[in-house]
């Protein structure tokens, strides 16, 4: 925790410090007016001495109305500082929050596809606003209570030594075991507020996974299940909340407590000294005061020092992903990928998922320029995999990926991602209207050339159907619209990016038999010119590709033309072909 927390204190000064006159100014005038407050209560305790000097009433009055414009200006200077602290604060806070946010969302963002597949999205979301919200928590209790605090603290007792070391000296004492005190105390807590913090991730993070998968829990009976598992959640995170708040009701008790032997202690040593004729009424107009402002103060203390603690905390958990290393990183001086053919090839390529999972062995295959290559075999062969290792979504456990000569471990991810097109056979869109969704494929287009895509991906006709057309939101992951037509709309992003290579995963696996007639006279003009990979199960949908590959566990077992393969006895091939295109085979 404590390395954790030095980090996050080293991420927020790394972004503040981009303001730093502004950050300078604030704490200046933060600082200069809880210097002026504290100086007001001196004028009072002239006031109330000159009330009880028993000189003549136009004396007297006199010099109350000299002392009372003295407090009226003071007030307004004081009034002045925190006006300008205020309007400070509205201008540094949220510039170094918006910077924060962009940061947690680049670096974020860069971690691999493995990452995402390991995390919730719900436990990302929330440590990215915590970690945000915590700089502003933060910053928030040390400039305006812990430095007002400092400040009158140490003026406070400056000026009670002066009126009596006992005093100044009792108050001293006070201050430094009230404050140890609350430090022991928020040390001990902080560690179940840690917890705490873990038990209100974990309650975001399955009630993000349920809310995601409602339909599953709907249609598989899993209501009475689900609200099971997360009442289990929230009753660990009701345990350690009432344990930690019990935690802050005590110390908040001992805390009274010292108050009170603090404010008796001291006024009994006050009425002493005024016995002796050391202090005068004023004084104990002053002492109250000032030991007011303390108890006010301090009672802040043990809240604040927790409150920053248990934000740290909440902080450390974005901490820990902003100080992980990413996964898949590009080289240095990694070159941009040119491709002028859209060659590819897979040299002797092993990829281990785990130590005790083997996907691929010294694979090998070459793709050539503007072919339209289909990679077919049974679930768990690697199909799959070969397209994240082309796409680069994993790294190779050994051997090399090339397209036209260069490593893909050696060019930039971005180039890469540039020259290679997607269609997933689950396509997810952005809950953003239908026109943005396809133009994401090549954010330049214009209108014209979007409209051209959708019609090229038969996606146009239900488009214009909708009540908002183009401008139809489609909802989050495009929950709006039926998996055929999230498909075309992938495609129409395909088409309109172009990119000189193209994978197809499954790409008319969710389109009925007419809407797949309609696409691939799509899907033809799109491969044109361009190096092709298609991952199917449907074999009638690759029929048309210039060679086919099948793989199992072992690696390629047979390739060639459908022609070819359809008529190679007892070939795999065959097989998938036949139960597909004539039934069982007994």
């Amino acid at each position: 925790m404590k390395d954790n927390t030095r980090k996050t204190f080293k991420t927020y000064w790394q972004y503040a410090r981009h303001y730093r006159l502004a950050g300078f100014l604030l704490v200046f005038f933060i600082a200069a007016a809880a210097v002026t407050a504290v100086v007001i209560p001196l004028f009072f305790k002239d006031f109330f001495d000159a009330l009880a000097s028993g000189q003549p009433v136009e004396v007297v009055s006199q010099s109350l109305i000299s002392i009372l414009v003295v407090i009226a200006i003071l007030n307004l200077v004081e009034w002045l500082f925190w006006r300008a602290a205020t309007f400070l604060d509205s201008y540094f806070l949220p510039k170094v929050m918006a910077d924060l946010s962009n940061h947690c969302f680049a670096y974020l963002h860069r971690h691999s596809f493995s990452y995402f597949n390991n995390n919730f999205v719900g436990s990302l979301v929330k440590r990215v606003k915590w970690f945000v919200n915590a700089f502003r928590i933060i910053t928030d209790k040390i400039l305006w209570h812990l430095l007002p605090l400092t400040i009158h603290i140490t003026i406070i007792d400056f000026v009670l030594f002066q009126k009596n070391a006992f005093l100044g000296l009792a108050v001293l004492i006070w201050v430094v075991i009230f404050l140890a005190i609350n430090w022991a105390f928020t040390k001990y807590k902080l560690r179940y507020d840690i917890k705490r913090s873990e038990a209100e991730t974990e309650t975001t993070a399955v009630l993000a996974d349920t809310i995601t998968n409602h339909t599953n829990v709907m249609l598989f009976n899993g209501y009475r299940r689900e609200l099971s598992r997360f009442a289990q959640v929230t009753e660990v995170l009701r345990r350690l909340q009432r344990f930690t708040w019990n935690l802050g009701n005590i110390i908040e008790a001992v805390q009274g407590f010292l108050i009170i032997v603090l404010e008796i202690g001291v006024f009994y040593g006050a009425i002493k000294l005024w016995q002796r004729g050391i202090l005068t009424v004023g004084d104990f107009v002053l002492i109250q005061t000032y030991l007011l402002n303390i108890f006010m103060r301090i009672w802040d203390f043990g809240r604040v020092v927790r409150e920053i603690y248990e934000h740290l905390a909440d902080a450390e958990e974005m901490t820990v992903i902003l100080n992980t290393p990413h996964d898949i990183v590009d080289v240095v001086d990694a070159q941009e990928l040119k491709v002028p053919a859209g060659r590819i090839e897979f040299k002797k390529v092993t990829f281990n998922y785990h130590a005790t999972r083997s996907v691929l062995k010294n694979f090998s295959l070459a793709v050539k320029p503007s072919e339209r290559l289909a990679l077919i075999g049974p679930s768990g062969a690697g199909k799959t995999t070969v397209v994240k290792l082309l796409l680069r979504m994993h790294d190779v456990t050994a051997g090399q990926i090339l397209i036209d000569g260069q490593d893909i471990a050696k060019v930039t991810q971005e180039s890469l991602w540039h020259s290679v097109s997607l269609v997933p056979q689950d396509p997810i869109l952005f809950h953003q209207t239908l026109m943005e969704n396809i133009r994401y494929g090549r954010p330049e287009a214009t209108d014209a050339e979007v409209l051209a895509a959708a019609q090229a991906a038969h996606c146009h006709e239900f488009i214009i159907s909708l009540a908002q057309g183009y401008e139809t939101y489609v909802g989050e992951r495009g929950i709006k619209l039926s998996g055929g037509e999230r498909q075309r709309v992938a495609i129409a992003r395909a088409i309109l990016r172009s990119s000189p290579i193209l994978i197809l995963d499954e790409a008319t696996s969710s389109l009925d038999s007419e809407s797949e007639h309609l696409i691939q006279d799509a899907l033809s003009k799109l491969m044109e010119n361009k190096t092709v990979i298609v991952v199917a199960h449907r074999l009638s949908t690759i029929k048309k590709m210039d060679r086919i590959v099948v793989i199992d566990q072992t690696g390629i077992v047979e390739e060639g033309s459908h022609e070819v393969l359809s008529q190679k006895i007892g070939g795999l091939y065959q097989k998938l072909w036949q139960l597909q295109a004539g039934g069982f085979i007994k």
